[in-house]
């Protein structure tokens, strides 16, 4: 049996620490570094610049981070897979050969299917959005970029022909992962429970440093924050593997910090990859030394029939600013702005959305605790709309027209320029529509076939928790002082999870936040359609919030547009807590 598989990550979105590839390149040993820089949002950015240059949608981003150690990992046999090939994964494949004819470089296509829209219409598959139900025909929007999410087996067939380096579109983020496992140890593709412990473990390497501490609701407990490293998942023949990171670098690895990425943008305890499903309800998680957690007993069945499609479309163009008021009447100061920005709108201009960020305090000690932000957005499907509206200039007008202690960011100018509005439409095809294909150095072509077997399987169905009596001793105090939550987004819809580290606290949480208490706590989520799940082994319940980011991240008009801060305000919320459970908190 061979040892496990050394995965360590080295980005998780276009715009990662540069050094990263510096870091892994110099940490401990590993055998394969994988890369993620695809964003839902990043391959519309990418197909954009594809469009103008042909030559060109790929993250050259990577090909800078790499280019010094190009020699390096051809000494050390080590493989690289990433998806930065991005829309032009044999653009990608071809620059890193230009670096260094010496390395075998192979590229994974199939997954850009925008020129294949019609046909997929014409044949029967209407590509109905999986949050409305409606047909893609129905959008009325143009489609700028259509990417279907590709298994990790083309890239274990890459790396069994001896590639070195392996570039990726959209294949799933986990797949960077469950390919060099399922090449290293040999599986089958019907190794269901193995291929869901490496999507598992895949799963919590894919966001880089979110594992080793960042962005992790107990930062303040985390050693050497201020650069948290990259994690290494190390996988076993039988799926099980090891989180941990190079030893030399800041962070932590616990179990909540593994957690925290477990729950982070899934949909339920069926975690569907084109692979197989993951059954993450089966997964337990220990601490198997210093910055080192087992995960063990993850199970896994036939994936799905279909692969999720994410198809992105310019909705039109947007153009924010911010200003500032000072309290007092804070309110009525925002009302007499938004009505005075908004007067005389030019036509075309669609929205215009003002939200004061933060409440001033009550009896200030300094300027700045006086002062709240507002955030003014205009959006327009025509950006000529927009440059008529001249949003800075409307703003720039009112200094002594408007309310007192109205000013903006003096070191700052108003933004002038509007930036496209990106709407997305994620949609299913099936996985046999969808071709998947290896192109080799020597330039061979491998058609990878669809799964074996497949199954169509629901979420399981957890019970809303009755109202619990009340503890005889409660406490007020925020959720945060004894739980942790990590939220994020699919689309439209937020999805946020909380768990207690301290096993006495989770009949307590799984009680309080039922979807009728959390719509209590949020009021922004009364009126959605809420889907909640119950993960015992972690002690996490999870939640889908179907719809408060409107159609995606890139089209919507929160601040938060991608749904990140929602953990974290859940967690500020005060609610009644045991006594015995506030033990040692502030």
């Amino acid at each position: 049996m061979a040892r496990p598989v050394r995965i360590a990550n080295f980005s998780g979105y276009l715009g990662d620490r540069f050094t990263a590839i510096d870091e892994g390149m110099a940490g401990d040993p590993v055998d394969v570094l994988v890369g993620d820089y695809l964003a839902e949002v990043t391959l519309a950015a990418l197909a954009a610049r594809y469009r103008k240059d042909p030559s060109r949608g790929y993250v050259e981003y990577f090909l800078d981070q790499i280019r010094p150690h190009l020699g390096a990992i051809a000494d050390r046999g080590m493989k690289v897979v990433t998806n930065a090939g991005g829309f032009h994964p044999a653009g990608l494949a071809a620059a890193l050969r230009e670096l260094n004819p010496g390395l075998r470089i192979a590229h994974v296509e199939g997954d850009n299917v925008i020129t294949r829209l019609a046909e997929y219409q014409d044949s029967g598959h209407a590509l109905e959005n999986l949050d409305t139900g409606q047909p893609l025909s129905s959008w009325g929007v143009a489609p700028m970029a259509a990417n279907a999410y590709l298994g990790g087996w083309g890239i274990a067939a890459a790396l069994a022909e001896d590639a070195d380096i392996v570039v990726c579109g959209r294949v799933t983020d986990a797949s960077l992962t469950t390919g060099p496992a399922a090449w290293w140890h040999g599986w089958a593709r019907d190794d269901w429970d193995a291929l869901a412990g490496a999507v598992a473990a895949g799963h919590v390497i894919e966001c880089g440093p979110h594992a080793v501490g960042g962005n992790f609701s107990g930062f303040t407990r985390i050693a050497n924050m201020l650069t948290p490293g990259f994690p290494i998942a190390e996988v076993a023949a039988d799926g099980s593997s090891v989180i941990t990171k190079h030893a030399r670098d800041g962070g932590e690895v616990t179990v909540d910090t593994v957690t925290a990425q477990l729950v982070y943008e899934i949909q339920g305890p069926r975690y569907l990859n084109p692979d197989v499903t993951v059954h993450l309800d089966s997964l337990r998680l220990s601490q198997d030394g210093r910055d080192r957690v087992a995960l063990s007993g993850t199970t896994g069945s036939p994936p799905p029939p279909t692969t999720k499609v994410a198809v992105f479309g310019q909705l039109g163009h947007t153009i924010v600013n911010t200003v500032y008021v000072t309290a007092p009447e804070v309110g009525a100061k925002v009302e007499l702005l938004r009505a005075q920005i908004g007067k005389d709108l030019p036509a075309g201009a669609d929205d215009l959305d003002i939200t004061p960020l933060g409440t001033a305090a009550e009896d200030p000690e300094t300027q700045w605790q006086a002062t709240v932000p507002v955030r003014v957005m205009a959006t327009a499907r025509d950006r000529q709309a927009l440059l008529e509206l001249d949003l800075p200039g409307r703003l720039s007008s009112l200094y002594l027209q408007s309310v007192p202690g109205f000013f903006h960011d003096g070191g700052t100018n108003l933004v002038a320029t509007p930036r496209g509005r990106i709407d997305y439409w994620p949609a299913l095809l099936p996985m046999s529509a969808v071709p998947h294909q290896v192109v080799l150095e020597d330039g061979r072509t491998l058609d990878i076939a669809p799964p074996p077997e497949t199954a169509v399987g629901a979420q399981p169905v957890h019970p809303e928790p009755a109202e619990a009596p009340a503890a005889a001793k409660v406490r007020k105090a925020p959720l945060g002082s004894v739980a942790h939550a990590r939220s994020g987004d699919k689309g439209g819809n937020s999805n946020v999870g909380v768990w207690v580290p301290d096993e006495r606290a989770w009949p307590w949480l799984r009680d309080t936040l039922s979807t009728t208490g959390l719509r209590r706590l949020l009021p922004e989520v009364k009126d959605l359609d809420i889907v909640r799940h119950e993960f015992p082994h972690l002690r996490a319940v999870h939640f889908v919030l179907r719809g408060l980011l409107g159609t995606g991240g890139s089209s919507n008009l929160r601040v938060d547009q991608v749904g990140k801060a929602v953990g974290e305000y859940l967690r500020a919320k005060h609610v009644l807590i045991p006594e015995e459970l506030t033990d040692g908190t502030d």
